[in-house]
């Protein structure tokens, strides 16, 4: 069976009503990235962060998986799939989903401060004073600005392994994310569906196709079914 990597970036689940944090309005315009999404945010104002981070997670009640997330799940029937994705929602799993690697943490999970691999589900706010079974203050699972990206390297290996590799909804500007089309075979076929296409070096086999995700991924995955 053929493996099949798909990398999600924010593209994908903006489609769904979740704003990125380059868009106007929402939730994001009214932070600094930079003091909401960085380890030394977290430092500065750790009560601004979970505010931020807990508002995020009660927004993702208000919104569905759309067809680019559920299209996905359809090339289960025919090939291997692993998703890489960069976004922290649960829409991937949701649609179905069933090989998801999460790059940047997830929303519906917290760990701890002092003991970073004891992660635990989070379906409610994050507060103050919430301590882990060790002491250690519950922070969101989310990887930052200046923190390692820890599922990196399983990342690398997956996409090493890529018969067909499809990005979508990202600028490929967030390393080490962006660098993982440098490690898929050369002879894999590679397709980037977005409806702003990111500028980015000649590949072979690339195939730019400028659509929205929830149109171009359903069309693409009907064209691969149909192989």
């Amino acid at each position: 069976m053929k493996k099949i990597v798909v990398l999600t970036g924010a593209g994908i689940s903006k489609e769904s009503g979740i704003n990125t944090f380059r868009d106007t309005g929402g939730t994001w315009e009214q932070y600094d990235v930079m003091e909401v999404a960085s380890i030394q945010g977290w430092h500065k104002n750790p009560a601004l962060v979970l505010d931020f981070y807990n508002q995020r997670r009660r927004a993702l009640d208000t919104v569905v998986p759309n067809p680019a997330h559920l299209a996905l799940v359809e090339l289960e029937s025919k090939y291997e799939v692993t998703i890489i994705t960069q976004n922290v929602d649960d829409l991937h799993e949701r649609a179905g989903s069933s090989n998801i690697l999460h790059l940047h943490g997830e929303l519906r999970k917290m760990r701890s401060t002092v003991y970073p691999y004891a992660v635990v589900d989070c379906n409610r706010d994050i507060e103050i004073g919430q301590l882990c079974e060790n002491g250690g203050q519950m922070r969101p699972f989310i990887v930052w600005f200046g923190e390692d990206v820890p599922m990196i390297d399983k990342a690398v290996q997956i996409c090493h392994e890529a018969d067909i590799f499809i990005i979508i909804g990202t600028s490929l500007q967030v390393y080490p994310a962006a660098g993982l089309i440098d490690v898929v075979p050369r002879n894999a076929a590679k397709y980037i569906i977005d409806i702003e296409l990111p500028e980015i070096k000649s590949y072979a086999n690339l195939k730019g196709i400028k659509e929205s995700a929830a149109i171009g991924i359903p069309k693409l995955v009907a064209s691969l079914l149909s192989i």
